[in-house]
């Protein structure tokens, strides 16, 4: 029996998968087998996978039903008592598995872990998360005494970098497959109220925000969201908590903003505690949304010269 199961929900990403699932196949660590769901793809996307021959990758089709469902039908499928995420227009470096199976060996008694990434912004520019647990050296490894504390900016996680004990992400239920955005950080908040994560400061994840089929801010708002208020008994004891959801409030409020959906901008940003916003983001909650879009225009065309700005 394979010691990790890695599973790779895919829909039209026929640009990238070939790129994603070579970079598996290319691992250091080999005892592993690959779960591919294809969610529907209407795209090229099964026919690429097919020039990849390796007998460890299983491909299952279901119809279209997001990737929360896909990523929960594939660790139905699993057959290890570890689950590997992968979405299928990222990359991970050949010792990315070895990297979580170290660590798996380095706390048995642990329940989920991950590694550090980087973020591919466009062809110019790729950055390293941003999070000061990062400041404890690059070959760090360890318990993760506060895990909100560590996301102000940057997740510890992301959903091509975790790994999961098979039962204690059944125990989770899994990703909500209600929540068809943000599905990613409601499994993270649940997860690290009820275990400690498991860290590795070795950048082995590559997330791909230059690939093709990303949301546009549009299909972003049409979208269902993290219910943040079944936190709130959560967040009324735990200040780490409180502000790591208050930035994700911010977040989502920009959005909500840019679309012109003023009922759901106020619901919202009342919920925040504006002490826990810096004086960026708060100027940016003030403006126009027309002002709003010049500047994420503005941000984009830096990022093409290959500068980075944030509301951080």
């Amino acid at each position: 029996m394979a010691s990790l199961s890695v599973i790779i929900p895919l829909f039209n990403k026929e640009k990238n998968i070939v790129n994603t699932l070579t970079s598996v196949c290319n691992q250091t660590y080999s005892d592993f087998e690959v779960i591919i769901i294809n969610d529907g793809s209407t795209d090229a996307s099964i026919k690429n996978i097919s020039v990849i021959n390796d007998d460890r990758i299983q491909l299952f089709s279901k119809k279209n039903e997001g990737v929360s469902i896909a990523r929960n039908f594939g660790a139905e499928k699993a057959i290890s008592n570890y689950i590997v995420f992968l979405d299928a227009d990222d990359y991970w470096h050949p010792n990315h598995l070895n990297n979580l199976f170290e660590l798996i060996n380095a706390f048995p008694n642990h329940l989920w872990f991950a590694s550090a990434y980087e973020k591919k912004r466009n062809k110019q520019l790729t950055t390293k998360m941003d999070s000061p647990i990062l400041e404890k050296g690059k070959h760090w490894i360890g318990e993760v005494d506060d895990f909100f504390r560590y996301c102000f900016k940057d997740s510890l996680v992301n959903s091509s970098s975790v790994c999961f004990k098979k039962d204690f992400f059944n125990s989770l239920n899994g990703f909500d497959a209600f929540t068809t955005h943000t599905e990613d950080i409601d499994l993270w908040i649940r997860a690290a109220l009820k275990s400690p994560l498991v860290f590795s400061n070795k950048i082995t994840a590559r997330h791909n925000l230059d690939a093709s089929n990303r949301s546009s801010i549009k299909q972003l708002q049409e979208r269902n969201y993290i219910d943040f208020d079944k936190f709130i008994k959560d967040e009324n004891k735990n200040s780490s908590l409180k502000k790591y959801l208050d930035l994700n409030r911010y977040s989502l409020a920009i959005i909500y903003k840019l679309h012109g959906d003023t009922h759901s901008f106020k619901n919202i940003i009342n919920k925040v505690e504006i002490k826990n916003l810096n004086k960026k983001q708060q100027f940016l909650l003030k403006q126009h949304r027309y002002i709003l879009r010049l500047l994420f225009v503005f941000q984009e065309l830096l990022e093409k010269l290959g500068v980075r700005l944030s509301s951080f």
